[in-house]
């Protein structure tokens, strides 16, 4: 450690043009790194819909359709608009009732019945479906243009309408959340420090941390919104510890060792030993989100995870070169820390050691019934300002036309006309469906199939299969739609054991039954992985129980506010956040409990050595759990989608919850635990 230390400060400057010159790739790297705004593109590649999805990709050259609202149109219009649709180079079919009554039939000829779906306070709808899937950026392109061409006249519904606005309004945020959460953690390390240009030199640090981990996400091909949104304000909270420990490191040396170079050298070395095993926890808790079966918890993971190892590597290369170079500003911007050593706090907790184990006691199952009670939700649009023009459009389609989902059904070309109307007719005597169109249904509206345009057709038949739209009144992702497309499964496979329900509705019922496995089994992964290496870190068995336990309950405390508060949480966060907040926070607890073993094993009593423990402690879990705090505190005050300010906040709360459990909590448990924990621990050889 020594030699490597030695070896930094020698090359300082050659250090600092390499940084330099790394940007060029860095930024080159967030420029060619896709963004996915569609959440549903993380489901398994072997769920059912989603092979329906890719049939009528295929066989329908159906990647995604919208709904279009014609509002004042004349047939002749409608007409007229569709043909400009049709010369969009990735709009496949466009189709509405014009295309079969044409011009010549009235619109009084039309049945009454049919006619109350398909005209609204003189409006109508428009079918358009695109060659492309939901999220291609040509889809995107697509919807775009037809805004363009439309103007306020007609509105586009739809879920690629709703990725577009959702791209749009993500982009115009997310410089604000990195200046918002810079502002924040610069006011906190000011306070906490003892000179004006350190603090810039940490946030320097660590934002060159954050390009170079951006940038190197061109590997992954693309990442999601969210990710891209929260990861460089949740590594900036996540790894402020280390640069922080490292300047009072090097500033601890200097009083003993006069040369700066020696004594930054030193600073490394230790900084390194001190922050492998909390960056091993942080890591592991990250990485503990691949195992989820949505595959966004590894978009997630592997991103902070290199967050977090690009945070270490620059901390004990790039921060010392600079802190060296800049070392005589450093000294004339010196001041007195105006952060207080919480001397009565720590003497307070020992004092109360008892009362707080009681506390805890106490609010244990009531956190934890919170906590598993707490509701979440998983339609989409619920998490976008009601103002954007898809979540209008969607809102007018709803009210309007009755049409809250679209499920599409792919069945067997083969299956006779009278056997798909009869299994029709068994789906529409379901709660909740409007109704379903089919080419077998088209003589419902008394015109002759002979005389429908091949052009219609297309749309409901392939080679191999006919396609049937159904549409239900019930809205997205809740239990009445998730039983519903249960039993339209039931009712279709009586007709065609090959048939796939696909669709909006049938996907997000794939999300919500996916997510509810991944909540409980990506804890369980992280839980177990963070106790192995603390195991081997501690080299312990009763401390990490211990070490968990703290935190569990920080993350029982956080997730069981919603419920009590009457909150409503999108899906992805209640999955997310247990394992993000405790493999960001676990490092209070390992903090406070490596000096507790120091000072124990140099054979202080179990109440001299937590004293000193926690009173080396607190000021330095104070400054990162604010850091924390403050880096994302902001974000989620600011920003309108509430699937990242939902993230961002309860982050910033778990950041606080955590550090006062582990400067309250932990303490009480190692004064209770201290003779478990000395026969448990092997490098403990005290007398008790």
């Amino acid at each position: 450690m020594q030699k490597f230390g030695k070896a930094i400060c020698k090359h300082r400057r050659l250090i600092l043009i390499i940084v330099l010159l790394l940007l060029i790739p860095s930024i080159m790297g967030i420029k060619a790194t896709r963004i996915n705004y569609d959440i549903l593109v993380y489901l398994p590649d072997d769920v059912e819909t989603l092979k329906g999805e890719n049939i009528l990709s295929e066989d329908f050259n159906m990647g995604a359709f919208s709904v279009v609202l014609l509002e004042d149109m004349e047939t002749k219009d409608i007409l007229k608009l569709e043909d400009e649709f049709k010369k969009l180079d990735n709009v496949e079919k466009v189709a509405s009732i014009a295309d079969v009554i044409g011009t010549g039939i009235p619109e009084e000829m039309i049945p009454d019945d049919i006619k109350d779906k398909i005209y609204k306070d003189n409006e109508t709808i428009m079918l358009v479906t695109f060659k492309d899937k939901i999220s291609e950026d040509t889809t995107m392109e697509t919807v775009e243009k037809l805004r363009e061409m439309t103007g306020k006249q007609c509105k586009i519904s739809g879920m690629t309408a709703t990725v577009l606005d959702t791209r749009d309004l993500s982009a115009s945020e997310i410089v604000i959340y990195i200046v918002i959460a810079v502002i924040l953690c610069l006011i906190i390390l000011e306070l906490a420090l003892d000179s004006y240009i350190v603090p810039i030199l940490l946030l320097l640090n660590i934002g060159l941390a954050i390009l170079y981990n951006m940038g190197s996400n061109v590997f992954l091909g693309q990442i999601s919104y969210i990710t891209k949104a929260i990861s460089a304000v949740l590594q900036l909270g996540v790894t402020m510890d280390f640069a922080i420990f490292l300047y009072h490191s090097y500033m601890q040396e200097k009083e003993k060792i006069k040369d700066n170079d020696e004594a930054m050298a030193n600073a490394i070395g230790k900084t390194l030993l001190s922050v492998v095993g909390s960056s091993l926890t942080t890591i592991a808790g990250f990485l503990a989100l691949c195992s989820m079966n949505l595959t966004l918890g590894k978009d997630i993971g592997l991103v902070m995870a290199k967050g977090v190892l690009f945070g270490v590597i620059c901390v004990v290369t790039v921060l010392p070169a600079m802190i060296l170079e800049l070392n005589g500003l450093i000294e004339k911007t010196k001041h007195k820390e105006i952060f207080p050593k919480f001397t009565r706090v720590r003497d307070f907790i020992v004092k109360h050691y008892k009362a707080f184990a009681i506390s805890f006691i106490i609010i244990l199952p009531i956190a934890f019934y919170g906590y598993k009670n707490t509701d979440v939700y998983y339609n989409l649009d619920k998490s976008l300002p009601t103002s954007l023009e898809s979540v209008t459009a969607n809102t007018e389609l709803k009210e309007k036309f009755n049409m809250v989902s679209m499920e599409l059904l792919l069945i067997d070309k083969n299956v006779p006309d009278y056997k798909v109307n009869d299994m029709l007719n068994e789906i529409e005597n379901l709660n909740g469906i409007e109704w379903t169109l089919g080419y077998s249904k088209v003589a419902d509206l008394g015109i002759p199939k002979d005389t429908i345009p091949d052009e219609i057709k297309e749309i409901f038949q392939s080679d191999k299969y006919q396609m049937i739209i159904i549409n239900s009144k019930y809205e997205m992702a809740t239990d009445e739609l998730n039983e519903q497309v249960t039993k339209i499964n039931e009712i279709i496979k009586k007709y065609d054991d090959k048939a796939i329900l696909a669709g909006e509705g049938p996907l997000m019922k794939d999300l919500v039954e996916i997510s509810d496995h991944d909540f409980n089994s990506v804890n369980t992964v992280s839980i177990g992985i963070i106790f192995v290496i603390m195991i081997i870190v501690l080299k312990s068995i009763s401390l990490p129980v211990i070490l968990i336990a703290v935190i569990e309950f920080a993350i029982f405390i956080n997730m069981g506010i919603p419920y009590y508060t009457g909150t409503v949480l999108p899906f992805i966060a209640s999955i997310v956040i247990g394992t993000i907040q405790l493999g960001a926070t676990i490092d209070y607890a390992i903090l406070i409990t490596n000096k507790y073993i120091t000072e124990r094993k140099n054979g202080k009593d179990k109440k001299s050595a937590i004293t000193e423990a926690l009173g080396t402690s607190i000021s330095s879990i104070a400054v990162s759990g604010l850091c924390f705090f403050g880096a994302t505190f902001g974000v989620g005050m600011y920003s309108k989608i509430e699937m990242i300010g939902s993230l961002c906040t309860l982050m910033s709360r778990g950041a606080i919850v955590s550090m006062i459990c582990v400067i309250a909590i932990l303490p009480s448990f190692l004064m209770i635990f201290d003779k478990l924990i000395c026969k448990t621990t092997i490098v403990m050889k005290v007398k008790n």
